[in-house]
């Protein structure tokens, strides 16, 4: 397996939950991580913690000027070069099925599909040079079926297809491609998106945990691992990764 050490890593929303818990870990191996999202007040908290391996810059990356901007500053931190992409930004969208409105669909994708795969395919002329990998994060929510959560589940059910597609296409270019599909992780995405307060998001993650096999939720830096196996195994690409605690298995311990 290819070393931590000396990569130049992009982390999407590395200003919290599982982008930060990857800059953390792979910084700690020796990586140079380049970290982008929207709070920069987040992305500095990340930085001052980590120390100088990690390079922040704030964008959205649904705006293709910011996009630029992101992997810029990802080939300068990381000498000319990037290693991986990681696509961890998103947002969580609920909405019941007889209540579909067009333009919070279309949003839905603009951000959790159309602004990763076009960032991936900014950046793949740099990872052609480094045979390098793309991961995209997913999530059980194509595995077990939670009813209101259809815009989400979708996206994420999408970036699957894509990363198989991708994998195949960029194949003999050397560039490997995986999606991680994470179980209950306790982040900020649901109290960033406004659908619960915090002590509703707690309680909810409390009555999720036996859902899982293992009895509880994960952590960031859980599934900050099945991240690193897929940026450094060099004969794996194509999978879906369920780094989930076994949620997709469909036990309960209730």
């Amino acid at each position: 397996m290819r070393p931590i050490e000396g990569m130049s890593i992009l982390v999407t929303g590395g200003g919290s939950g599982i982008g930060a818990d990857c800059a953390k870990r792979f910084c700690e191996q020796g990586a140079k991580v380049t970290i982008s999202g929207r709070r920069l007040e987040k992305l500095e908290q990340v930085q001052a913690e980590i120390g100088e391996r990690c390079h922040i810059v704030q964008g959205d990356v649904t705006c293709d000027d910011d996009r630029k901007r992101m992997l810029q500053a990802a080939l300068e931190h990381g000498d000319s070069r990037l290693d991986a992409l990681i696509n961890n930004a998103a947002n969580m969208y609920r909405q019941p099925v007889d209540q579909y409105r067009e333009e919070f669909l279309r949003d839905a994708f603009d951000t959790n599909v159309i602004s990763a795969m076009m960032l991936s395919s900014a950046a793949i002329p740099y990872l052609e040079e480094s045979a390098g990998a793309i991961v995209f994060i997913g999530s059980t929510h194509t595995k077990r079926a939670f009813p209101g959560a259809s815009p989400y589940a979708t996206t994420k059910a999408a970036l699957e297809g894509l990363t198989k597609v991708m994998a195949a296409e960029l194949g003999l270019r050397q560039i490997r491609v995986g999606c991680i599909l994470p179980g209950a992780v306790s982040t900020e995405l649901n109290l960033r998106a406004g659908l619960f307060s915090a002590e509703e998001a707690n309680a909810r993650y409390d009555a999720v945990a036996g859902l899982h096999a293992l009895g509880r939720i994960g952590t960031g830096t859980e599934v900050a691992e099945g991240v690193e196996y897929l940026i450094r195994a060099e004969w794996v690409t194509g999978v879906a990764l369920e780094v989930d605690g076994g949620i997709g298995l469909g036990v309960s311990h209730f």
